[in-house]
C-alpha cells in the first residue's frame, strides 16, 4: 500500500498579509481570539455576529494588531440568510482564502424537557447555517482552486454529554458532515480541518435559557483554541483538540458503558465535578 499524498499540498498557505479570512461568531470568544491571532499575521477579516457595538470594537483590534477589518452584523439563524451573507462577503471584500465557521450556541438542558423548537433552533444554528453558509461558497472556492474551511466543533461533538442532547447533536452532525465534506473535496484544492474545543472561557457557559452548568472546572482560554485555528490551516491533520483530549474520546469507543456511567455520574446527585475515574476529562467535553 503507497502513502496517501499529504494534505498539506491541498488548501491555504500560512496565514499572512494579504490572506482573506472570514469568521462566524467573532464578536466574543474563540471568533474574536480566532480574528485577532488572523489579524497579528497581517490578514485580511470578515467579521460576523449579531452585536454590532461588540464587532466594532473586535474590528478596531484587529486593525491595531496590523490587519484589516470588515464588520457584518447578521443572525445565523436562518441558513438561508448565511448563504447570502456569504455570497455578499465574498463580492464585497473580494475572494476568501479560509472560511471558519466558528458561531454557536448552547443547549443545557435534559432530554425529557427540550422541546423541538429549541432542538431546531440549535441544530440550525450550529449545523444548518455553517453548512449553507459553505454551500454558497463552494462552488466560488472550488473555481479558485485553493483555500481552507474550518468547522468548529467541540469535544461534544465527539462525546454525548449529560445534559446536552441538542448541544451534542448539533456538533456530533457538525463533525460528520466535515468528515464527509473533507473526502469530497480531497484533490480538489480546498481543505476541511475539523477543530474540537474542549471546556473553553468563554460567554458559552452563561447564555440565558440554560440550566446551570454541572461543570466547575477548570477553563482553557480562548486563545489557545484560537491558536489553534490558525495552526490548523497548514497543518497536515483534519482533526484538531485543543486542549488535547483525543484520549477522552478513545476511551469512550473502548468503554461505552463506563463512559455513560461516567457521564451519568456528572449530572447527577453523587457529584460531578470529577467524572471518568477522578481525572475531569468527561467534564472537558464541552465548548
Amino acid at each position: 500500500m503507497t502513502d496517501a499524498p499529504d494534505s498539506r499540498m491541498e488548501g491555504t498557505p500560512p496565514v499572512g498579509p494579504g490572506t482573506t479570512v472570514l469568521v462566524t461568531g467573532a464578536s466574543s470568544g474563540i471568533g474574536a481570539a480566532t480574528a485577532g491571532r488572523m489579524a497579528a499575521r497581517g490578514a485580511r477579516v470578515a467579521l460576523v455576529a449579531r452585536r454590532v457595538e461588540r464587532l466594532e470594537q473586535v474590528a478596531d483590534d484587529c486593525r491595531a494588531a496590523g490587519g484589516e477589518a470588515w464588520v457584518f452584523a447578521d443572525d445565523l439563524s436562518s441558513p438561508e440568510a448565511a448563504a447570502g451573507l456569504g455570497v455578499r462577503i465574498w463580492d464585497e471584500i473580494g475572494p476568501l482564502d479560509i472560511v471558519v465557521n466558528n458561531a454557536g450556541i448552547p443547549m443545557r438542558r435534559p432530554a425529557d424537557r427540550l422541546t423541538m423548537d429549541e432542538v431546531t433552533r440549535v441544530m440550525t444554528v450550529n449545523y444548518l447555517s455553517p453548512v449553507a453558509l459553505t454551500l454558497a461558497l463552494l462552488p466560488r472556492l472550488l473555481e479558485r482552486g485553493h483555500g481552507t474551511i474550518v468547522n468548529v466543533s467541540s469535544l461534544g461533538g465527539r462525546l454525548g454529554i449529560t445534559h446536552e442532547a441538542a448541544y451534542c447533536a448539533s456538533k456530533f452532525a457538525l463533525a460528520g458532515w466535515s468528515e464527509s465534506l473533507a473526502a469530497d473535496l480531497y484533490g480538489t484544492g480546498i481543505s476541511v480541518r475539523l477543530v474540537l474545543p474542549g471546556a473553553i472561557d468563554t460567554e458559552i457557559w452563561d447564555q440565558p435559557g440554560n440550566d446551570p452548568a454541572d461543570y466547575d472546572g477548570p477553563l482553557a482560554p480562548a486563545d489557545e483554541v484560537a491558536e489553534g485555528i490558525v495552526a490548523c490551516v497548514t497543518d497536515a491533520a483534519f482533526e484538531h483538540y485543543v486542549p488535547d483530549m483525543r484520549s477522552v474520546v478513545e476511551m469512550k469507543t473502548r468503554d461505552f458503558d463506563g463512559f455513560v456511567a461516567a457521564m451519568r455520574s456528572m449530572g447527577g446527585s453523587d457529584g460531578g465535578a470529577t467524572g471518568l475515574g477522578g481525572s475531569g476529562a468527561a467534564d472537558g467535553a464541552r465548548r
